[in-house]
């Protein structure tokens, strides 16, 4: 009933892995990813999640089956930290509205993940990729054998050449009372008829260990970026070039009536003075920021980098 495809989830996986290494993973991404290749690690034998975390999967994981694509396939990337034995999984980033997904089979947005990376990295250095988390449509709350080929194919690249898999299902019986998160097993992780099921899988590993998880308190460090992921998709390619080519590019996010937004700050050379760029969608809104005072500039809607430098060489000219 399973159809394998090329688009088979485990070998997309695979596949945002060689993209990624083709250059759109940040510097500071590869930096962590050798910091954890170098340093001995100990094999993963629990999974922790932030409530946020765990928040994060369910709620949008709800969000998704009530969607027009429901039926599709959804995943997230999990970025955290490895300490002693434990995986400990602080930030989520989504497969993005731009992914390519099916019944089968779900396709990274590349490009806004590689962006995600580089927010986040300005909020904690220290996290890493731990691994990925996928929908099945129906009751397999294993990893499946495609998905097990691509995984193991790319798993050696993560620290210690291992990495934390969870599955998607909406399978579960749910009781008659109120509807809160259980644990029917030590990998599994209810709430009404959503579970996620963990896993384990070391390079060369024949086959998956399931990971017993559990909850500590704590945010999911990357949710805020999902409220502006829309943004991030449409302007992802020009701003990662942006934030390479200039220092101390800022990314902050902010609430107003129309919705989030995506504020980007590029600091100039006199004190208290930078562009700062306004992104909701597709769109661009510029402003020349002095001390406390915004004033509106004028620049392209959807370039967003090409907009930057043209205002930094008019600041440059009047100079």
């Amino acid at each position: 009933m399973w159809q394998v495809l090329v688009q088979a989830t485990g070998r997309l996986v695979k596949e945002v892995s060689w993209a990624l290494r083709r250059g759109h993973v940040p510097e500071n991404l590869s930096a962590a990813l050798a910091d954890g290749q170098s340093r001995q690690l100990e094999p993963i034998k629990r999974l922790v999640l932030t409530d946020g975390v765990s928040h994060t999967l369910f709620e949008e994981y709800a969000a998704h089956r009530r969607s027009s694509r429901g039926e599709e396939e959804i995943g997230w990337v999990l970025l955290g930290r490895r300490e002693g034995n434990d995986a400990i999984a602080l930030a989520t980033l989504p497969a993005g509205m731009q992914r390519d997904a099916g019944i089968a089979h779900v396709r990274f947005h590349t490009e806004a993940m590689a962006l995600g990376y580089r927010v986040i990295f300005k909020v904690d250095r220290r996290l890493t990729l731990l691994g990925v988390v996928h929908t099945h449509p129906g009751s397999l709350r294993h990893p499946s054998d495609a998905d097990f080929r691509g995984d193991n194919e790319w798993v050696g690249q993560l620290p210690g050449k291992e990495g934390v898999f969870g599955i998607g299902t909406a399978d579960a019986k749910p009781g008659a009372g109120p509807v809160v998160e259980h644990n029917p097993r030590a990998n599994v992780r209810c709430l009404g008829r959503m579970c996620f099921s963990w896993y384990g899988l070391r390079a060369g590993a024949g086959h998956y260990q399931a990971l017993p998880v559990e909850l500590i308190l704590g945010p999911d460090l990357a949710r805020p970026l999902h409220l502006v992921w829309a943004a991030i998709e449409a302007h992802a390619r020009r701003l990662e070039r942006l934030d390479r080519q200039q220092a101390k590019v800022g990314f902050e996010v902010l609430e107003r009536p129309t919705g989030a937004v995506l504020a980007v700050t590029v600091p100039l050379a006199e004190p208290d003075t930078a562009i700062r760029v306004l992104l909701q969608g597709k769109q661009a809104t510029y402003f020349l920021q002095r001390g406390d005072h915004l004033i509106e500039a004028d620049g392209p809607r959807d370039r967003v980098d090409e907009g930057v430098y043209l205002l930094l060489a008019e600041q440059a000219s009047q100079s």
